[in-house]
């Protein structure tokens, strides 16, 4: 499906209590669950049905599931049981444990996990069979509304299930956000910090284990205490070695919630432990400090009581923090606030949102590699006019997402490899040509291109304004996404999109007859043959030009002539008028042949924009995008036939100019 360009204006992020509801029907919880009430049925949510749809689009379910409501399972159903804890969250017959390890962080922040699973629903009174979660997508709250019921086979949950089997509050949450990207199928694999972020709408930080600086234990120690959400996986080698055990009971390729980091007094000295927890709810480290290890007999019971330490089998355990070096690579971070964790000064940060998309043909031009495709990328322009407190250099996080790639993996979508590059303006407020990027470096990038939903990096540059190219990897990869800048001290940004203008010459003075040219004598003798006019039929042998490597000018290309140059409105042009067609059309023709850099008869889509703009026609993304739609083929060429009817178009539109431009490529 074509991606056209969205609003990229920046925009403020949403107020924490606004939740936008999703339900196709427009209502919200609290209007749908009366109406379910008053008419004494039980909610059956007809946007995600009880049905196969629901749970996979690429295969039929292994064997069949029964969809059962909590009260058909057990005899007391209770939402939340004790209050919601990270013991609650057992990973069932699907690959999302990014999803329970992201859960399992939310359940150590009250007021987080109040947001994401509100209290005000139960199995009591006013049971109605719907419930109701909020999630955090795209710069703005939804609230997501499901009915109970939920995937069985023999009387058991087939997904995330609690520990307690009358618990159903993750059940149901698991359900919910399976809703919100299309089937439960679409979580399967994932990167924690994509769900930390929906519960959240904070900003995350990845680090890697072996490379991290040397005070990484007081960076984690910081964000548990700031009520970051943190996660850490194993690497893989090979798809083989996906969730393969270690002979210490790890899980490669797994993903795993930190819940807690502490030291503790073991033979006279201070002992740096980390608390892991596996979202199955059993496997575990079985080194050093693990559950029934030597270490925890020489610890006194009142520091074992303090760090909470148990000898039970439900996935969660101590190691040494140095053995959590060793074993583990990555650590994903979620903060709620892009504070630094390696600063000790909260700080009041500045949130500005840009969206957009890269369209295959004309906006998506791929990372720089590809430079003669690169410059038509998105370009967003940023003003850093004040420095940090105390600091010469002014402090940014940029944060570029991916929008719906997981929703969208039942029509073949995968996450794209993204990036960004930046780079100092040279000035004005241009669209940045091809040339500024062939001979300028980047000031910055992201560190890398990769396949996650969101790219993001700290950066500290001086005072000044720069450009920021958010890309993909390859060109030609169509998706939408979303640009977050964060900043400690107010930044202006803006998107460096061209507003729409026509700069066209005055038309030429029909030459006098005494001053004819040879070429004008030539033409002359052929309007005498032709009757003394020129038709749509004659006129595409006429002007089909001999230096382009195309066969002639359509019959269509030629009635869209007439239609532009016959004032009189015969249908037929008059020499006069023709002369005046004759010089615009050799303007034409140089003008393609600038751009037709292979003389093969065709231009790239690509360098529509400069082509329109030496033709006098600067136009915004928006228009080139339903241009290069209409008028190039699959390999985003466009042959001077479609070219020049597309100049006629515009140059039709900019004698009137009563409607938007855009109507005419609709």
């Amino acid at each position: 499906m074509p991606y056209l360009l969205h609003d990229s204006k920046p925009r403020p992020p949403p107020l924490p209590q606004e939740a936008r509801a999703t339900h196709s029907s427009g209502k919200g919880y609290q209007e749908l669950k009366q109406e379910c009430l008053r008419s004494g049925c039980l909610f059956e949510d007809p946007d995600f049905p009880a049905n196969n749809a629901s749970l996979f689009f690429s295969e039929k379910p292994p064997i069949a599931f029964l969809w059962k409501r909590p009260g058909d399972i057990v005899k007391d159903p209770k939402f939340i049981l004790g209050g919601a804890t990270r013991t609650d969250i057992c990973q069932g017959d699907l690959g999302d444990c990014w999803l329970l390890a992201a859960i399992a962080s939310l359940t150590l922040n009250e007021k987080t996990l109040a947001r994401v699973v509100p209290l005000d629903q139960n199995f009591g009174p006013g049971y109605a069979g719907i419930f109701h979660f909020q999630f955090w997508q795209h710069n703005e709250w939804l609230d997501v509304v499901i009915d109970d019921r939920l995937p069985t086979f023999k009387d058991r949950l087939v997904f995330v299930h609690s520990a307690e089997h009358n618990e159903f509050w993750s059940a149901l949450l698991e359900k919910a956000y399976a809703k919100l990207n299309g089937s439960y199928e679409a979580l399967k694999g994932g990167s924690t910090i994509e769900a930390m972020e929906d519960f959240t709408g904070g900003v995350g930080e990845m680090y890697e284990v072996k490379k991290a600086p040397d005070n990484f234990y007081e960076i984690l120690e910081k964000a548990l205490k700031r009520s970051s959400m943190v996660g850490c996986s194993i690497d893989t080698s090979s798809a083989a070695e996906s969730e393969a055990r270690t002979s210490f009971g790890l899980i490669k390729g797994h993903a795993y919630s930190v819940t807690g980091i502490d030291e503790v007094s073991y033979q006279g000295q201070k002992v740096q432990l980390i608390r892991i927890r596996n979202p199955w709810g059993q496997v575990e480290w079985n080194g050093p400090w693990s559950d029934n290890s030597l270490e925890w007999r020489l610890v006194s019971p009142s520091e074992q009581k303090r760090l909470a330490q148990a000898a039970l089998d439900d996935g969660e355990f101590w190691m040494k923090f140095e053995d959590f070096k060793v074993h583990f690579d990555k650590v994903e971070i979620c903060n709620l606030t892009p504070d630094a964790l390696e600063d000790s000064t909260a700080h009041k940060w500045e949130v500005t949102i840009h969206e957009g998309s890269w369209v295959r043909g004309s906006t998506a031009g791929g990372c720089r590699n590809f430079l003669d495709t690169f410059w038509t990328n998105p370009q967003i322009k940023l003003h850093l006019t004040e420095k940090d407190d105390g600091q010469d250099d002014c402090t940014f996080i940029a944060a570029l997402m991916q929008k719906d790639r997981r929703k969208l993996r039942k029509l073949g979508a995968e996450m794209l490899s993204i990036g960004y590059s930046i780079y100092e303006s040279p000035g004005g407020d241009e669209h940045l040509s091809k040339d500024f990027f062939r001979y300028h470096a980047s000031k910055a990038r992201s560190k890398t291109y990769i396949n996650l939903r969101e790219v993001s990096d700290r950066f500290k540059l001086p005072p000044g304004d720069y450009i920021l190219v958010p890309t993909t990897f390859e060109p030609h990869q169509e998706a939408d996404f979303c640009l977050r800048i964060f900043s400690e001290k107010k930044a202006i940004t803006e998107d460096l999109d061209e507003n729409v203008a026509i700069d066209l010459p005055e038309p030429p003075n029909p030459t006098p007859s005494p001053q004819e040219t040879e070429e004008e004598k030539q033409f002359r003798a052929l309007f005498e043959q032709i009757s003394g006019k020129v038709s749509a039929k004659s006129l595409c042998v006429m002007t089909t030009p001999k230096n382009i490597k195309f066969k002639k000018l359509s019959l269509i290309s030629c009635r869209n002539i007439i239609s532009l140059m016959d004032m009189s409105g015969n249908g037929k042009l008059e020499f006069s008028e023709f002369k005046v067609f004759w010089e615009k059309l050799k303007k034409w023709i140089n003008i393609f042949l600038r751009f037709d850099f292979d003389k093969s008869g065709s231009m790239s889509s690509y360098e529509l924009r400069s082509a329109l703009k030496a033709a006098g026609y600067q136009l915004n993304n928006y228009l080139l995008q339903l241009i290069v739609l209409r008028y190039s083929d699959e390999q985003f060429q466009i042959d001077f036939d479609d070219f020049l009817n597309c100049l006629i178009r515009l140059e039709n539109a900019s004698r009137e100019y009563l409607l938007p431009l855009e109507f005419l490529f609709l």
